[in-house]
């Protein structure tokens, strides 16, 4: 055991961090017996939890297994929100005016935090996010004068709200793994297109990009590759803003905001995306 943890590298450990907060929320799940589906939310932040501290050590399968078994309980409707001991209307609204403006210094840090040591250090922007989520965490307990466990209440809160689309970054890059492999990016030619297809501009970018973007633009043509792939990422921004499968920016913001329309976010953005893509395509005609 202390030879594997002495072999864990930086990430390791923040991945082992995310799983036991997972845990956690999945024991909260299973004690809370409010919940209508509690077995249910508690058995699939379970899963996430193991994929998290033991997904490195599991074979490729048993994760693929685990991913399936996720889906198969948000298949059959046994994942939803639960009683979390919120504080009265009231009292939120009295810390509100209490606090003011200071209650945003603990996103700020999460910010400035990654910036510097993902820029000044070896560790990394992922390492970094980790070590300011932590910081955050205590700055964030300090201003409010709130409860560990409470923390813990208001973060489960969250991530039921946001609910099986916390995992869809995760299975939509495995999902641009096997696109790539099977050659998909060489018959869908549209970078948008292909975004608002995934969900996912960094995906999309790779397949994209290698079966289009170099060989045709910059060794055929001898194209800058800089600004080639400057132009062809933002273009595939311009398909994030506008499908649902960007469900991170586009869906989970709804279901945090509890806005009445699921597409409020995709209407709101997509005049400017047009307006954007327009640009871009101008941007590659004239220019490269």
């Amino acid at each position: 055991m202390l030879e594997l943890i002495y072999k864990m590298q930086p990430l390791d450990y923040v991945y082992l961090l995310v799983g036991i907060i997972l845990f956690i929320f999945a024991i909260q799940s299973f004690l809370d017996k409010e919940h209508k589906y509690r077995i249910g939310t508690g058995l699939f932040w379970l899963l996430y939890s193991v994929s998290f501290i033991f997904g490195s050590y599991l074979s490729k399968e048993i994760n693929g297994w685990l991913v399936i078994a996720m889906a198969a309980i948000v298949l059959v409707k046994q994942l939803g929100k639960g009683h979390y001991f919120e504080s009265p209307i009231e009292f939120k609204k009295d810390e509100a005016v209490r606090i003011g403006n200071v209650i945003f210094v603990p996103a700020l840090l999460v910010g400035i935090i990654t910036f510097i040591i993902g820029f000044f250090t070896k560790l990394g922007a992922l390492v970094g996010i980790g070590i300011a989520a932590i910081i955050a965490m205590c700055a964030a307990l300090y201003i409010t004068k709130g409860s560990f466990n409470q923390g813990f209440h208001e973060g489960r809160r969250l991530i039921d709200a946001i609910g099986w689309t916390a995992i869809l970054s995760q299975l939509l890059a495995a999902l641009g793994y096997l696109f790539n492999l099977a050659g998909v990016g060489k018959i869908i030619s549209g970078m948008v297109i292909f975004t608002m297809i995934m969900g996912n501009a960094f995906a999309a970018f790779a397949m994209i990009t290698s079966a289009i973007g170099v060989p045709m633009l910059v060794v055929a043509h001898g194209a800058n590759p800089a600004a080639i792939g400057a132009i062809a990422m933002l273009a595939g921004y311009c398909g994030t803003l506008m499908t649902p499968m960007a469900a991170n920016f586009n869906i989970v913001p709804v279901a945090l905001l509890e806005m009445r329309d699921q597409y409020g976010v995709i209407k709101a953005q997509l005049p400017i995306a047009l307006i954007m893509l327009v640009l871009n395509i101008l941007l590659m005609y004239y220019f490269i």
